[in-house]
């Protein structure tokens, strides 16, 4: 078991040790505080028309999702009714959770050097995918991909929506930030 007390991720020290000099000689920061940085990861499943019709898939999408990112998933709710779907507010649709300090960097650490390499016919990330404010978001088509997931009691394969937030205020200083952390863009 890992003394939590002494752990420290290793993007983290990566990140203090040479990204943090690397991206201020590349784009000239006066003070360390400019410095872009990661600030969230935001994982969601969206568990869609099969939820509609059987409430306990959301509570599966929670469970695999909870095990993913090592932290309680919340299930996500219909804010508002819509007929055409059959979808009544306050139904249950999916999940999400939200990654902050270690968990958030341990979580990338295993998204790109484990995940994604698993994902088939995996060519690269889009590096187009920015948000024009610094944040990237980027969709896994299948969750099975993620070794905490034990693929023989997966009941339903879902789709993973990630949201990288840094503190970057233009889409290239994001870039630069995320390949230091080796993210695999193809473009």
């Amino acid at each position: 078991m890992l003394d939590t007390a002494t752990y420290t991720p290793r993007l983290k020290t990566l990140f203090r040790d040479q990204i943090k000099a690397a991206m201020k000689e590349e784009f000239g920061y006066s003070n360390d505080m400019m410095i872009p940085r990661l600030d969230k990861i935001v994982l969601n499943i969206g568990a869609g028309a099969e939820s509609v019709k059987d409430s306990k898939k959301a509570k599966s999408a929670q469970e695999d999702l909870t095990a993913i990112a090592g932290q309680q998933a919340v299930i996500t709710k219909a804010k508002k009714s819509i007929a055409g779907f059959r979808v009544r507010e306050g139904m249950p649709l999916g999940a999400k959770v939200t990654l902050r300090g270690d968990r958030m960097y341990d979580f990338l650490d295993r998204l790109v050097t484990v995940a994604l390499p698993r994902v088939r016919d995996f060519r690269g990330v889009k590096g187009s995918a920015f948000d024009g404010r610094g944040n990237y978001a980027m969709g896994i088509k299948e969750h099975i991909v993620f070794p905490e997931i034990n693929f023989d009691k997966v009941d339903e394969v879902w789709g993973i929506d990630v949201i990288i937030c840094t503190t970057a205020k233009t889409d290239a200083e994001a870039k630069a930030l995320l390949k230091h952390f080796n993210m695999p863009f193809n473009s």
